[in-house]
């Protein structure tokens, strides 16, 4: 479905990706974590087009991707949210999902229904006609995924979707990815510091530090790499 191959991103003198490469296979979740400047972001940005790589391709079904632009790859099958959520503020609930469906809808029309289907799913039906800016941070997560869903993609990426929720908030939406996932059948990239929810979705787990992958496999692999944990906790000292 999707291959990271051999990528490099070069800021100046600071690499924030170093010949990162990675596979996500069709229909499944794959969790990229690591410590705050890993990377992951930037790995984020990189495969959706916001920024091109200094070096190695993004693969989409066969197909090079790396140098179209994020509207072009959008249309081929790839869409993001972003870790500050950035709905239209002055349009209400209804029109920024639209505004994702018009992706591939031929008509306002089209799109307005598929709109609709969507906020069922993800429980913003009530909130149709209410402007973006009048909901709470949980409303307005839900409302970027919804629009982002509504581009009817093959691989959804999300950038930390939990950050700022309590904790009811945040289990109520991983129900709601969780249910995604299984209804649309589509590859989720995750991006995401709760481990525990990290642990629970994801079918594999990549772990990035200073923009290298240094480890990689299933939740229980993972939970138990030296690597990972010390990226994640500091060396241990030898007394």
């Amino acid at each position: 479905m999707l291959e990271v191959a051999n990528v490099t991103k070069k800021f100046g003198g600071m690499t924030a990706i170093d010949c990162l490469s990675l596979k996500a296979e069709d229909n499944m979740i794959l969790s990229i974590i690591g410590p705050n400047g890993a990377g992951k972001t930037t790995l984020f940005s990189l495969i959706s087009g916001y920024l091109k790589p200094t070096s190695g391709d993004i693969i989409l079904n066969g197909e090079t991707i790396t140098k179209l632009p994020p509207s072009r790859i959008c249309k081929k099958g790839i869409t993001r949210t972003f870790q500050i959520v950035q709905p239209f503020m002055n349009l209400n609930v209804l029109e920024n999902i639209v505004i994702g469906a018009l992706n591939w809808a031929g008509t306002i029309a089209e799109a307005k229904d598929y709109s609709l289907h969507i906020l069922e799913k993800v429980q913003l039906i009530d909130k149709k006609d209410r402007l973006a800016n009048t909901l709470t941070l949980a409303g307005k997560k839900r409302l970027e995924l919804a629009r982002a869903i509504a581009t009817k993609p093959t691989v959804l990426m999300l950038d930390e979707v939990m950050a700022g929720l309590n904790k009811v908030e945040g289990k109520q939406l991983m129900d709601l990815i969780e249910k995604i996932h299984i209804d649309q059948k589509m590859t989720i990239l995750v991006i995401e510091h709760v481990l525990n929810i990290v642990m629970r979705l994801s079918d594999k787990i990549i772990v990035l530090n200073y923009g290298e992958k240094i480890a990689e496999g299933s939740p229980e692999e993972i939970s138990h790499d030296q690597r990972t944990i010390e990226a994640y906790l500091g060396r241990r000292k030898v007394c």
